[in-house]
């Protein structure tokens, strides 16, 4: 899981360097955007899980009493 995250990031953090250098045509632009939204998406996925996989954990030693959910 790790792993994925951590290579999914670091493409994002690519495409969002090509697209801020300007220097790819609209359509080299637009397909770097796509593939950039879903690697978004991914990553949000993986965090999800992961906050979720925490709090089941905190829950279950009983250190989760009425404190906030995590910052979204």
């Amino acid at each position: 899981m790790a792993t994925s995250f951590e290579k999914n990031l670091e493409q994002l953090e690519k495409i969002v360097q090509t697209l801020e250098e300007g220097t790819a045509t609209l359509d080299q632009s637009l397909k770097a955007f796509e593939k950039g939204i879903n690697l978004s998406r991914t990553c949000q996925a993986e965090l999800d899980k992961a906050e979720k996989k925490i709090e089941i954990l905190l829950k279950e030693n009983g250190e989760i009493k009425g404190q906030e959910p995590f910052d979204e």
